[in-house]
C-alpha cells in the first residue's frame, strides 16, 4: 500500500512537471515568436489597382519592399528575382508574381514605379500607397524602415528598410521568408518547393 501511494505521487510529480514544463514552452515560444503575420495586400499599383487576392488558387507573389533610389540591395534584390524567373519555364512563371512595395510614396509615383520596376521585366508589379497604408502594412509583415536625413546630398534623405522577400499565396499567407542575397539559390529553391508543392 505504501508502495503505490509512493508511485501515485511520482506518477502525479511527473504530470505536473510536464504540463508545467509544456505550458512554460508555449509561453516562451509566444513572447519569442518573430514570425511575420502576413495579410492582404491591397495598394495602387503600376496595373491598376492591386490585391493579392487577384492571383489564382496556385499562383503566388514573390514580395518585396523597397524604393527606386535604392542604391544596391533593392536592384539587386530585383535582378536576383529576375534571374529566377529567368529559370522558371513558361507554367511555372505564370504562376510566380514578382511584386515590390516602395515605401518611398513621396518620391516614387506609379509612373517613376513603372520605369524601374519595367527593367526587371514585363511580369514585374510596383506598388504604394500612403505613409499610414505603408506602415500598417510593414508592421504585418514585420518590415522596418525609417528616412534617414542625407543634409549633404542631391537625394536629401536615403531610407533604411529590411531586404527580405516574402513567398506569399493570394489570401497573404507567409510561405516563405527568404533573407537577402546577391545570389539567387535561396530563392530559386524556395520558389521551386512552393511550386512543386
Amino acid at each position: 500500500m505504501k508502495r503505490q501511494r509512493i508511485w501515485m505521487a511520482t506518477g502525479a510529480l511527473v504530470v505536473l512537471f510536464v504540463v508545467g514544463g509544456l505550458f512554460g514552452y508555449q509561453q516562451y515560444q509566444a513572447s519569442n515568436d518573430d514570425t511575420p503575420r502576413g495579410g492582404p495586400v491591397e495598394l495602387p499599383s503600376t496595373q491598376g489597382d492591386f490585391s493579392l487576392t487577384q492571383l489564382e488558387q496556385d499562383q503566388l507573389a514573390v514580395l518585396f519592399f523597397g524604393y527606386t533610389y535604392c542604391p544596391d540591395v533593392c536592384p539587386m534584390s530585383l535582378a536576383v528575382v529576375r534571374q529566377v524567373m529567368q529559370g522558371l519555364d513558361e507554367e511555372q512563371r505564370k504562376r510566380v508574381v514578382p511584386l515590390m512595395v516602395s515605401v518611398d510614396p513621396e518620391r516614387d509615383t506609379l509612373e517613376r514605379l513603372a520605369e524601374y520596376v519595367g527593367y526587371f521585366g514585363e511580369d514585374f508589379v510596383g506598388a504604394t500607397g500612403s505613409e499610414e497604408q505603408l506602415r500598417e502594412l510593414a508592421d504585418r509583415y514585420d518590415v522596418i524602415w525609417r528616412r534617414v536625413e542625407t543634409p549633404d546630398s542631391a537625394m536629401e534623405y536615403t531610407i533604411d528598410h529590411s531586404s527580405s522577400l516574402y513567398l506569399v499565396d493570394r489570401n497573404g499567407a507567409i510561405l516563405q521568408r527568404v533573407l537577402y542575397s546577391p545570389t539567387p539559390h535561396m530563392l530559386r529553391s524556395a520558389v521551386e518547393s512552393e511550386l512543386e508543392g
